[in-house]
């Protein structure tokens, strides 16, 4: 190992301190959240809570499991996520599959097609009536198919792809398979790096979203929670979700008929970190791909 100068073993020290407090400053938000969604929102108003909840309650998190159209929301984005990530990684990568493939006809205008899709748009008008004559606003379906292909993703797709060794895909076509036979008995196997980090980027995209539904829904029953979300702390939905669960008093009684007051504020708290948590819990396991996936798939070539 080689031996540090004075000079190194200051800056290294400056280093380390330097991205500690970062790393204060960074997770600090996250965690106040966390404490004032576990203290009792009649005693966060009166403020100070910085590290710990001062007056521990649970009350927070109850309203928000208990009602109706926060946890329909959370289906609906669960459910936004599993069938535009599926479907959205599968015809982009089939997309990138074609575009490796540089001798097949009419190559360069796809290409051009989609790269200029990156630079220009028809805008939020068109698009609106677009979505309208489609006959997809105010459905399910204007959360997923507007979002289908994703040209960023194409391309380091595509970038994978060409990389592979061409020996795979002929001992393929040697053993009779098609074109479609190759990509998802050869391509996709080989293909798990790039393919669980796009995976995760278009997950976290449909989780996250919150501003088609602003835009192209206006039903409450078709609403994800993020937008719900938005909603709560830009709105005073936060005060009609404690009237409706607390028969129009702003408290909630627990079991031992000890009342707990419940303001918009913990509310928040607590709906935004039950939205949160989803994509935080499963960052982890995607986490060994993800590096991998990133760097393979946009630096070779």
């Amino acid at each position: 190992m080689t031996k540090l100068s004075s000079g190194e073993k200051v800056f290294q020290s400056f280093v380390y301190v330097a991205l500690i407090l970062l790393g204060i400053v960074t997770l600090y938000p996250f965690w106040n959240a966390i404490v004032i969604s576990f203290n009792a929102g009649a005693d966060t108003a009166r403020g100070d809570i910085t590290l710990w909840p001062r007056v521990f309650t649970l009350d927070n998190y109850k309203l928000v499991f208990e009602d109706g159209r926060l946890t329909h929301a959370f289906l609906i984005s669960v459910l936004r996520v599993l069938v535009g990530t599926t479907l959205s990684v599968a015809l982009t990568s089939m997309l990138a599959y074609g575009l490796s493939k540089s001798k097949i006809l009419f190559f360069k205008p796809y290409m051009f097609y989609c790269i200029f899709t990156m630079f220009f748009s028809g805008g939020l008008i068109p698009s609106f009536v677009l979505n309208k004559e489609l006959h997809l606003n105010n459905t399910f379906w204007v959360l997923v198919i507007p979002s289908l292909i994703s040209v960023y993703n194409m391309i380091i797709f595509r970038t994978f792809f060409r990389e592979l060794p061409d020996g795979l895909e002929e001992s393929a076509r040697m053993d009779g398979c098609t074109n479609i036979g190759t990509f998802i008995r050869i391509v996709i196997p080989v293909s798990g790096p790039v393919f669980a980090t796009l995976a995760l980027f278009t997950a976290v995209y449909h989780w996250n979203d919150w501003f088609t539904a602003a835009i192209y829904i206006n039903k409450m029953n078709l609403l994800p929670i993020s937008s719900i979300l938005q909603q709560i702390l830009n709105s005073n939905l936060a005060t009609e979700m404690l009237a409706t669960q607390t028969g129009g008093n702003a408290s909630a009684i627990d079991a031992v008929g000890k009342i707990q007051t419940v303001t918009s504020k913990s509310l928040s708290m607590a709906t935004m970190l039950v939205a949160s948590m989803p994509i935080i819990l499963i960052y982890p396991f995607l986490q060994k791909y993800f590096v991998k996936g990133v760097l393979v798939g946009s630096i070779k070539g």
